[in-house]
């Protein structure tokens, strides 16, 4: 219990020691400070200070030291704390000696300056025209148009992460990181835009705070001490400048602290070893040495020492003689010796390995559809993803793209892992025109199959598109052709894309607002692999999966019958049909079905149970081709009067008719007789079977069927 406490109370301390510090340095401008706490407090500023300029120096980009632009306000408002204290100081007892104010203030006033205050004002304006005129108001400038040109390129950067994101070369988790990378960039050059003008400010007051200091202590030093005026001068000056000398040094310390900050660069080393890679040319340094040396052989020059330069020069350019320029360097120190040696040998890691779920490759032909920035291609990709991923309920991973060689110029490839599922040919330059049922001429083009659903079409050119939409033709771009193909592979392949990581997310999502279904089943009674395997066996079916609480109340219902997943997702399937089928039209239109003659189907069933539960369906080659057919036309029929019809048969012949189909017709949609919903009228637009296309079948009753059928 101790130690549980222990933490949580030092954290809380931790919390509060900011707060405290800012309430401590108001109150140094109000209250009197002892002469011993501010010498600390001098000290403290100093090295503070340094602190900040060693760090800046050792950052690797801006974005690392974001804390910056708040810690300059700190550090500008505790100097201007420390003067209003030493001034407060100086002024009452200046008057007693040079000690008055402090060790810190005397030494400064006597050993920096050598008590000459003339010096000391010379020495004082020097650091205050450097501070103010040339690195504060050049940081500023920095500052100023960096935060500029920081904005005005934040939209770009969005859509450039947007684009790497679509075409699957960085995951969401990335894109996220990258996003909250620009906006703290934005955010860190607009306030150092304005933390500059701190450190300008500073320098000003430092200058108003040593004049009060001269003008009152020489006053007060006559008026109310009887000194005189050369006494009262000779002293208050002495302290005042090593009050302003101890508050400008720090002044001047951050002023360039700010400059590093705002000048670099992102790279992977610190600036010392930025600056050390990229000025250890030899190249650069051969020139140096011998200008050196010829300087050195000059008459009435300091010839020792310009040779002695010269010869330090040379010695620089000699260790450096392998090293031609930063870039060089930087490619070998990122380069293992196994990438390496794999490059000289022509083939990389990356060539060999992609671990993208979903890749479409594509020639050099069709690169310019993709575009610097992902073009309209990537765009319309994006938008059909988007609408996928609602249809299936999960998020379908992006699509990544990449250009191949060793395909034919105007060739594209779709990848689901490293298994090919779609291939064809686009003509970037053309339209594809599709004929309608009012099509009555030929089109002069290249005649091809659609890539998506094999429906005849010609890719015309773009003069003739008037011609084609005339003549009842659908008139498709390019890369609406590559995308609607990327989208029916993607929704047939749906099972193979969703993995444990996608399950988890979808039962994280549904712990928000329902953590107490979530807790009780998985993984009580429903482990992940589980939940997973039924989730890929209801995609499979075409069942969307996004109603994940209907799906944890319905596998909890069966979780103690130890059944298989298949078997689990049969149970779920007529909770989900509403779904699927709301997806497929209006919900009040009524539900066009092509159904199995009773015979027919019979015979099926018995095929099924005579082969056993989990055999597939073993049919005579003939009847198997009268019914593809049969089928095929009938739901084409269907298409060409604008309906998507399902085809529906009994609950225990369901998932081998579907098995059985999928070679041939993959996009026929198999329900259980039990799976319509009561609420919705169907509409039976065909009947296959029949006793013609039966092999002499042994006669059966048919089947009840549910009263919604009639």
């Amino acid at each position: 219990m101790e130690a549980q406490i222990r933490p949580t109370i030092a954290g809380r301390l931790g919390d509060l020691t900011l707060p405290l510090g800012i309430l401590a340095i108001v109150a140094m401008m109000v209250l009197p400070l002892p002469v011993a706490l501010l010498d600390a407090f001098f000290v403290g500023n100093i090295l503070l200070s340094l602190l900040v300029l060693m760090v800046s120096l050792h950052s690797y980009r801006p974005l690392d030291f974001s804390s910056f632009p708040s810690i300059l306000l700190i550090a500008t408002v505790l100097r201007l704390a420390l003067n209003v204290a030493s001034t407060r100081i100086v002024l009452t007892d200046g008057h007693s000696g040079s000690a008055a104010a402090g060790q810190v203030i005397q030494a400064f006033g006597e050993f920096v300056i050598a008590g000459n205050f003339v010096v000391g004002l010379l020495v004082f304006a020097i650091l205050v025209i450097i501070n103010l005129v040339v690195i504060t108001k050049g940081a500023g400038r920095v500052s100023e148009v960096s935060a500029r040109f920081t904005l005005d390129a934040m939209p770009g950067k969005q859509m450039a992460i947007d684009a790497d994101l679509n075409a699957g070369l960085m995951t969401p988790e990335e894109a996220k990181i990258r996003r909250a990378d620009v906006a703290a960039e934005a955010d860190f050059y607009g306030a150092m835009d304005g933390a500059s003008k701190f450190v300008k400010g500073d320098a000003m007051a430092g200058i108003l705070i040593l004049a009060i200091n001269v003008i009152g202590g020489i006053i007060i030093g006559t008026a109310q001490h009887g000194l005189s005026a050369g006494e009262a001068a000779e002293t208050y000056v002495l302290l005042s400048i090593g009050d302003g000398l101890v508050a400008q040094i720090p002044s001047l310390l951050l002023s360039i602290a700010t400059a590093v900050i705002v000048t670099r660069v992102s790279s992977s080393h610190d600036m010392t070893k930025l600056i050390g890679k990229q000025m250890n040319m030899s190249r650069a340094w051969v020139p140096v040495a011998g200008v050196m040396a010829l300087l050195g052989f000059v008459p009435g020059m300091p010839n020792m020492l310009f040779i002695v330069a010269a010869a330090g020069a040379g010695a620089v350019a000699y260790f450096n003689r392998n090293n031609t320029g930063a870039d060089d360097t930087e490619a070998v120190e990122t380069e293992t010796p196994e990438e390496t040696e794999g490059q000289a040998e022509g083939v990389t890691p990356a060539d060999v390995t992609d671990h993208a779920p979903i890749s479409l490759q594509i020639g050099y032909g069709l690169i310019g559809m993709a575009g610097d920035g992902g073009g309209a291609l990537v765009s319309r990709i994006t938008a059909i993803r988007k609408d996928i991923s609602k249809a299936l309920g999960f998020v379908v991973p992006g699509v990544r793209i990449r250009d191949d060689l060793s395909l034919a110029p105007n060739q594209y490839r779709i990848r689901i892992g490293q298994t090919i599922l779609g291939e064809d040919m686009i003509y970037p330059d053309r339209k594809l025109a599709i004929p309608g049922g009012g099509s009555s001429r030929k089109l002069k083009g290249i005649e091809v199959k659609e890539p998506s659903f094999g429906m005849d079409a010609v890719w015309i050119l773009p003069h003739q598109v008037a011609e084609a939409e005339a003549d009842d033709h659908v008139v498709v771009e390019p890369e609406s052709v590559i995308a609607t193909h990327i989208s029916r592979v993607v929704t047939m392949h749906a099972a193979d894309l969703i993995g444990p990581d996608d399950v988890r997310v979808l039962v994280d999502t549904l712990a928000q607002v329902s953590p107490t279904l979530v807790e009780a089943v998985v993984p009580k009674l429903v482990p992940l692999h589980t939940l997973t395997a039924v989730l890929r066996h209801l995609l499979a079916g075409r069942m969307p999966v996004g109603d994940m609480r209907r799906i944890l109340e319905g596998l909890s219902e069966i979780a103690d019958r130890n059944l298989p997943a298949a078997e689990m997702a049969e149970y779920l399937r007529p909770m989900l049909s509403p779904l699927l089928l709301q997806q497929m039209g209006p919900i009040s239109q009524p539900i066009p079905l092509v159904t199995l003659d009773p015979e027919l189907e019979q015979l099926l069933i018995r095929t099924r149970q005579n082969g056993g539960v989990d055999q597939g369906l073993i049919i005579e080659n003939g009847l198997a081709s009268t019914i593809i057919t049969s089928l095929s036309e009938a739901l084409e029929g269907a298409a060409g009067n604008g309906k998507q019809a399902v085809v529906v048969v009994a609950q225990p012949l369901r998932r081998a008719f579907a098995a059985f189909l999928r070679p041939h017709i993959p996009d026929a949609i198999v329900l259980g007789i039990n799976e319509l919903p009561e609420t919705r009228r169907v509409e039976v637009l065909g009947v296959i079977g029949g006793a013609a296309a039966l092999p002499r079948p042994t006669p059966q009753p048919a089947p009840q069927r549910s009263p919604v059928m009639e």
